[in-house]
């Protein structure tokens, strides 16, 4: 992938380009913002302007062993498990002793750096704070305020922002083939985000969605075991859970800017506008921004690991009210 094939993040490569061009690359980057906006791919690009002779051509030898990630030069840490461990931190820095072997400077991708143990992060800030003139640093994090100040602080910041809907709807009707209808139900509830559009989300997106929400809206506070059924079914589906209380949000914001009068072109999910009548005729807006607190709330806790069984359970049954 080279910087002119990335959608959107233009600022982004201007600033890049202009770096290369002066030959003032620093030796940190800290690519800062959502997961899957394409801060991975923006690392890729300036890793092959750096390899390649041609600046980055895509097509030589060195851009194609970025492409499979197995150039002598290129390096990846990421969490083993869920932290990256000192080890791992010790690793690279022996490799990082010795000079390239094909290109003028060997890389480190750090996937997720907020995932660092203690150790592990001081060691890496010790890194920081002693490079060589051969080692570029390149940190991919959706959650920078989770790092050390210090580690911030060596690095030179550069944030990415989620792709704009439109920009995204318009690429995904071209890629995936979608009509207007689905390319736009797909770039919203995506969030700007090409992993979700692109990934295993686009079914649940696309597919699951509307069955999903017709039982969440069907549940009522007499109906307790379907809903403590839904609430294990939902909790069991530990991977997509948190897409499903997405997709909650965007249905009750939907209902939200119904009940303020916003025009459809405003909603996300407009092929269930019949639905989102029938349901804000039946809630005013502080019940629903009471739904949508819930919502975030359970999204809180996911984070926080708090058993998913009875975040469910609580959310469910805050909806039924």
């Amino acid at each position: 992938m080279t910087f002119a094939r990335i959608l959107g993040h233009d600022r982004q490569k201007d600033i890049l380009r202009r770096v290369l061009a002066s030959g003032r690359l620093a030796h940190a980057y800290l690519f800062s913002g959502p997961d899957g906006v394409g801060k991975r791919l923006m690392a890729l690009a300036l890793v092959r302007a750096v390899f390649c002779e041609s600046g980055g051509c895509g097509d030589c030898a060195a851009c194609r062993k970025v492409d499979h990630f197995n150039h002598p030069d290129l390096h990846l840490l990421e969490p083993d498990g869920n932290y990256i461990k000192i080890e791992q931190v010790r690793s690279i820095q022996r490799e990082f002793s010795y000079r390239p072997l094909e290109s003028p400077r060997k890389v480190c991708l750090i996937e997720k750096p907020e995932k660092m143990q203690a150790a592990a992060a001081n060691a890496l800030l010790k890194t920081l704070e002693e490079p060589t003139g051969e080692a570029l640093f390149i940190l991919l994090s959706a959650h920078p305020e989770q790092l050390l100040s210090t580690i911030r602080s060596r690095c030179q910041p550069l944030p990415f922002s989620r792709i704009p809907v439109e920009l995204l709807k318009s690429d995904l009707m071209h890629r995936l083939d979608l009509d207007e209808q689905q390319g736009h139900l797909l770039a919203a509830l995506s969030e700007g985000s090409f992993k979700k559009a692109l990934g295993r989300d686009r079914e649940l997106f696309l597919d699951l969605r509307r069955d999903f929400l017709k039982a969440v809206t069907a549940l009522s506070p007499g109906s307790v075991l379907p809903l403590f059924e839904m609430a294990r079914e939902r909790s069991d589906d530990k991977e997509n859970l948190p897409e499903y209380l997405e997709i909650l949000r965007a249905f009750y914001r939907d209902v939200l800017l119904t009940l303020h009068g916003r025009p459809v072109e405003d909603l996300v999910n407009i092929d269930l506008m019949e639905k989102i009548r029938r349901v804000a005729g039946k809630e005013t807006v502080c019940s629903t921004l009471n739904k949508i607190e819930a919502i975030q709330e359970a999204l809180r806790l996911l984070e926080r690991n708090v058993n998913r069984q009875l975040v469910m359970d609580n959310l469910l049954l805050r909806l039924c009210v």
